[in-house]
């Protein structure tokens, strides 16, 4: 018998394309699809996050510059409570792994902050956004664990983006 998380139903959804596209919210907390990769989806939602950040910054440069970007970031983090929250009941875990809005928009507020940045620093932001996102260093872990709703979801990986950037301040101090 499998014991059942806070805030799991006993009916768990695959998650597939159809899901996705039945309701707009499941599309954007599945990262456009991204979260739908049978291996790392978190991986891949970060890799959707860098891709998209880059590619709306070049095309449209006045549109997407930093203070736009903050907007986009808090807007999408007041927003991916709910979008998360509602794809997480519908699949029936809090905080499935298809659910990568998360990781979307942390990401892009680790690219806002870090920018103007070449490519390795980006590359090295990646790397150690994943590691603290996989990892879950105190207290993302303690948040991981007690916050199961859609705030939740999204707490976890801004913590997860705190700690990237801590690490790249401390760098540059250095």
């Amino acid at each position: 018998m499998t014991t059942l998380e806070p805030g799991q139903t006993a009916y768990v959804q695959h998650p597939t394309a159809r899901f996705m596209l039945s309701h707009p919210a499941h599309l954007v907390a599945q990262g456009f699809g991204s979260g739908l990769s049978p291996l790392m989806p978190g991986t891949m939602g970060t890799l959707f996050a860098w891709l998209s950040y880059n590619v709306l910054s070049v095309r449209w440069p006045s549109t997407f510059d930093s203070i736009n970007w903050l907007i986009i970031v808090a807007v999408g983090f007041v927003a991916g409570i709910w979008v998360c929250g509602k794809t997480g009941r519908g699949l029936g875990i809090p905080d499935h792994g298809s659910i990568v809005w998360d990781e979307i928009i942390a990401f892009w507020l680790v690219l806002v902050l870090l920018n103007p940045a070449s490519f390795v620093t980006q590359l090295w932001a990646f790397l150690w956004f994943r590691v603290f996102d996989i990892v879950k260093p105190p207290p993302i872990r303690y948040f991981d664990r007690r916050l199961k709703n859609g705030f939740g979801v999204m707490w976890d990986d801004l913590l997860a983006a705190f700690y990237t950037l801590l690490l790249f301040a401390l760098w540059r101090t250095l």
